[in-house]
């Protein structure tokens, strides 16, 4: 394997400590990053993205754009990085809409966390819509835009983490809960957490 120590990256500040860079060169070592299939199982599924994941608010302000991680094209990692997080940053570089399996779709790169619409029979279910409404608001119009204009049926909260539920009023809203057109399942105590 190549030796990181004379790797450079323009975003690097300070240089690598020697023990850091020897750190590294093991795991160069010891992983096979030749042989890779990961990126293709990464991108297995993929229909179509937006520019850069590039979102913004009513106001104009951006308020997730993948296109800041660009020097994560790069396939080398830089000698002040791990070569293994590097990595795995790279697969979580992918952005886009997913088809799972039959009836299961996720957005994924337009936040911190993974969007997953089920198409049930009357509509969708949406399990964990991100972390603010507009992030949300654009995996569902992408979603829409390449399977059809279905109805919200219910969203589901895996966990009280905000990534998990902050983006909900970009996917349903109030008067459709209130009305009952809208159901929305969280676990026990969430309320409380």
């Amino acid at each position: 394997m190549a030796s990181i120590e004379s790797r450079s990256h323009p975003a690097a500040r300070k240089a690598a400590h020697p023990a850091t860079i020897s750190q590294h060169n093991k795991v160069l070592d010891e992983l096979d990053f030749r042989a890779n299939p990961d990126f293709a199982d990464a991108r297995r599924g993929f229909i179509a993205t937006i520019p850069d994941a590039r979102i913004e608010n009513a106001r104009g302000r951006v308020v997730w754009d993948m296109g800041r991680y660009r020097f994560l094209d790069a396939e080398r990692s830089p000698y002040t990085t791990n070569p293994s997080l590097w990595r795995i940053a790279r697969l979580n570089a992918q952005h886009g809409l997913f088809q799972v399996t039959e009836r299961i779709y996720q957005v994924r790169g337009f936040d911190i966390a993974n969007i997953t619409f089920i198409e049930g029979d009357s509509g969708l279910i949406i399990i964990d819509p991100l972390t603010c409404e507009e992030a949300a608001r654009a995996a569902l119009a992408l979603y829409r835009q390449h399977r059809g204009q279905r109805p919200v049926r219910c969203v589901i909260y895996s966990h009280s983490h905000i990534d998990h539920y902050g983006g909900v009023r970009g996917v349903i809203s109030d008067a459709g809960v209130r009305s009952g057109e809208i159901e929305v399942i969280a676990p026990y105590g969430f309320m409380e957490e």
